[in-house]
């Protein structure tokens, strides 16, 4: 029974949800961004490269 309580929980648990919502509206805004200010377009590019080494660093990790 609390097996079956914890699955439930586990599922209802939304605290992620936010965070991801947010990185992508943060990505759109930046496409965007770059789509309309091409000379802002590089500095972006070159964000994109540190968070994605970033990230790889710390999945390696």
């Amino acid at each position: 029974m609390k097996n079956m309580i914890l699955k439930l929980q586990i599922l209802k648990d939304q605290k992620g949800q936010d965070l991801i919502e947010y990185a992508l509206m943060a990505g759109f805004v930046a496409v965007a961004a770059g789509a309309i200010m091409p000379g802002v377009a590089s500095s972006i590019s070159t964000i994109f490269s540190k968070v994605a080494s970033v990230m790889t660093a710390a999945a390696n990790a």
